[in-house]
This record gives structure tokens, sequence and C-alpha cells, in this order.
């Protein structure tokens, strides 16, 4: 029983700790808070933001980020969550306005509604504006699939990864509450669903 028990305590830790690893994939965790000219932590031509989860605490960390120096350009993606209303795109940019970023550094997607029209519409936006490398910020049970379908999409642009790691959906504690595990497992069959739909 003894046995039994601990097998089952060591393989649910496997789980939850390769569940984390490989779900927020966190490139610049070690660059300290301003870019450097060591790969991977060199400044970016823009840092773009998904909608979607805990969106103000996406945004927010790209401001970090952008205040930090990381890029001058800010992209958001997203439609917007109540028809009636704005984009999450221009409600990510009136709260980056609001601190203090100028219009003209701000660029949008406002019909992207799901994470491959995001990357595809984003897609886009880099090839008008000449985007080869940008910082990719999402929450952190969602960062691999958003890097995934960017990948797909936009395959010349060098993306860095960078999610939220801690929001109102997310933290490293995400494995004591049911919703965690639904937006772990979740977020890891649809991983799947994009490889066998022939990414």
């Amino acid at each position: 029983m003894i046995k039994s028990l601990t097998i089952f305590i060591i393989v649910l830790a496997a789980i939850i700790f390769g569940l984390s690893m490989y779900l927020e994939p966190n490139d610049i965790k070690h660059c300290g808070s301003t870019p450097n000219t060591h790969t991977p932590c060199q400044s970016v031509d823009a840092i773009v933001v998904v909608s979607g989860g805990d969106t103000n605490a996406r945004t927010d960390q790209a401001l970090t980020l952008y205040q930090a120096g990381w890029s001058h350009t800010l992209i958001f993606s997203g439609a917007a969550q109540d028809k009636s209303g704005p984009s999450n795109a221009a409600a990510m940019r009136a709260r980056a306005v609001a601190a203090g970023v100028p219009q003209s550094h701000i660029l949008l997607d406002e019909v992207g509604a799901t994470t491959q029209q995001n990357a595809e519409n984003t897609e886009a936006i880099f090839a008008r504006n000449s985007i080869g490398s940008i910082i990719l910020v999402t929450s952190g049970y969602h960062q691999r699939r958003a890097l995934l379908e960017f990948h797909k999409a936009a395959p010349g642009v060098h993306i860095v990864n960078s999610p939220v790691v801690t929001d109102k959906d997310w933290s490293a504690w995400w494995w004591l509450t049911p919703r965690g595990w639904w937006l772990a497992l979740g977020e890891f069959f649809k991983i799947i669903a994009f490889y066998v739909g022939g990414a």
C-alpha cells in the first residue's frame, strides 16, 4: 500500500512538473529586467500580446517589458469578448495609453478570436511593418500553444517567450485547483489537436 502510494505521488509530481515546464516556456526568465547583447536577452522589434484569460495581467506584463526597453512597439491582438463593446485589442491599447505609451507605438489586430487567428492576423502586421523578432506574451498555460500557432503563421519571425506565470487563472500552484487542471489538460489536448491537424 505504501509502495503504491509512493509510486502514485512520484508519477503525479512528474506529470505536474512536466506539464508546467512544457506549457510555459520562458526564454528570458534568466535575462534580468532589461535586455542585453546575449541571446535570447536582446531587444526585439515588437512585443505581442494575445488577449483572453486574464487580459489585464498579460497587458501589464507587456507594459513592464516595454518600459524596460525590450521594444518600442506593442502589438495587441484580440476580438471583442462582448460583441457590443470594443475589441480586447482596443481595451489593451487604452490600458497602455493610460500607462503612458504613445498611440503611435501601438498596433492592433481587433478581429482575431482564436489563437490561430491571432497568429495569422498578427503575421500580416509583421509583414506590413518589417517586424522580424518579437516577444510573445500570454498566460503561462497558453504560451506553448500560442508559440506553435505563431511559428506556423510566421515562420520567418524570431519568437521569444515571456509568459505571465501568475495571474488570476494560473500560478505555480495550478495543480491544487480543478480549474488549474482544466486549463492545463485543455491546453495539452489542444496542442495534440494542433499536431494531428497537420501543423
